[in-house]
């Protein structure tokens, strides 16, 4: 008898149904970032990051090239189980050595991409980078007072969501365009209310056009450089997807160290079309570290799989760190997602609901805290072993030949 027999049974005397998960969670993509593998570098070399970015480490092995980067990211992909997306950023358009205007830019700087995106059988996701860039050196991009720069982001964001659709168009699959500005200011501005109205207006040019896209907005209390005043806060974008009926993201590490994404899901949900999650780790401040299996992260995974129309809500992942090995650092990430999708679908969701309409919050609490110590692992090598994917202590050996053969070179 088997690992998983066994868990089978154990879940099954408490009504749930393990074969219902795993088939579950076999069918829900994660979106995949690009900039992990090459510390948001990108291949455009237009500015330093900037735009309260900040990648500290100095392991060997980025990826130097989009093919370099292709080949670890498909390292990545090989040992993470469940249908994949890839995120790009605007800096990840490949331009043959030509310098192409960030404004310019066409989905024929991402046929590369493409041709990848189809020959591995993935969706393709993109956001304009507002940052790295001589136009986004004072750090206003969308609320700059000078016409000029103000619509040089303009154009560009309305590229990237024409970009989005050839992503949706070429590969079947209605690609996310996610914006995301860093307009903000390190000290106390007088006028607040000056740069929130050009973003607003900008933010309208950007979305005028209707595309096969899903929109997202995407909200940052703070970050390097902009302390003080970030025009695009929590409050601005809630209003903003709401009255434009776009998707709200929602940033893992965008919020007061003593905030949580979990009950902003279900807060949001009947307000937008849906979420974007980007699940990453704030340490003491938007350090982007590596997703963990945390109970925060645990919480947030579970309230966006068990509400209403679960669909509506998108996993992505988003840090980058360059103190460890990068394609370990997608993998590590990418798998505790996994698993805590799988862990939410094994709770017993009927029996709490049960307990919950009764009053009973005692059975509540004490199904809560048992279900901590369920069996998940031999379900989840399981679900490994279903997606042609290494168990937990089979997968890093093989990112440490990768290492050897591959990155140390």
């Amino acid at each position: 008898m088997t690992t998983y027999t066994l868990a089978k049974e154990f879940y099954a005397s408490r009504g749930i149904d393990t074969e219902a998960a795993l088939q579950s969670v076999a069918e829900i993509p994660l979106s995949i970032h690009c900039w992990q593998g090459d510390d948001v570098a990108g291949f455009e070399n237009a500015g330093t990051l900037g735009g309260g970015l900040a990648v500290t480490g100095g392991y060997p092995g980025r990826a130097r090239t989009a093919d370099e980067l292709r080949a670890d990211l498909e390292q990545a992909f090989a040992l993470i189980p469940g249908p994949k997306r890839l995120g790009l950023h605007a800096l990840y358009a490949e331009t043959n050595g030509k310098k192409i205007p960030r404004d310019e830019q066409t989905a024929e700087h991402y046929a590369n991409w493409i041709a990848w995106a189809k020959a591995s059988k993935i969706a393709l996701d993109h956001n304009p980078s507002f940052f790295a860039h001589p136009n986004a050196s004072s750090g206003l991009m969308l609320t700059h007072p000078d016409p000029a720069i103000r619509n040089f982001w303009i154009r560009h964001g309305q590229g990237s969501r024409r970009i989005a659709a050839a992503f949706t168009k070429q590969l079947g699959v209605t690609a996310v365009n996610n914006v995301w500005t860093p307009d903000g200011m390190k000290d106390t501005p007088f006028d607040r209310a000056g740069p929130r109205a050009r973003l607003l207006d900008s933010l309208d040019q950007i979305f005028a056009e209707k595309l096969p896209v899903l929109d997202a907005v995407e909200s940052k209390l703070f970050g390097v450089g902009c302390e003080s005043y970030t025009a695009g806060s929590h409050e601005f974008y809630t209003g903003y997807a709401v009255s434009r009926q776009i998707l709200l993201c929602l940033d893992a590490g965008h919020f007061h160290p003593t905030e949580t994404l979990t009950d902003k899901i279900t807060a949001l949900l009947p307000f937008v079309p849906g979420i974007l999650l980007h699940l990453s780790r704030g340490v003491r401040w938007d350090s982007d570290h590596v997703t963990a299996f945390s109970d925060d992260m645990l919480a947030t995974v579970e309230q966006s799989i068990n509400c209403p129309n679960p669909e509506r809500v998108h996993f992505s992942l988003d840090y980058f760190d360059a103190s460890i090995n990068r394609v370990a650092a997608w993998v590590i990430g990418g798998r505790n997602v996994r698993k805590a999708m799988l862990a939410a679908l094994l709770q017993p969701r009927a029996s709490l609901a049960k307990a919950e309409a009764a009053f009973d919050y005692t059975t509540r609490l004490a199904l809560q805290e048992e279900a901590k110590i369920y069996p998940l692992l031999p379900v989840w090598d399981e679900a490994c072993r279903r997606a042609a994917t290494p168990a937990d202590g089979q997968w890093l050996p093989i990112i440490k030949n990768y290492e050897k053969t591959t990155l140390n070179r």
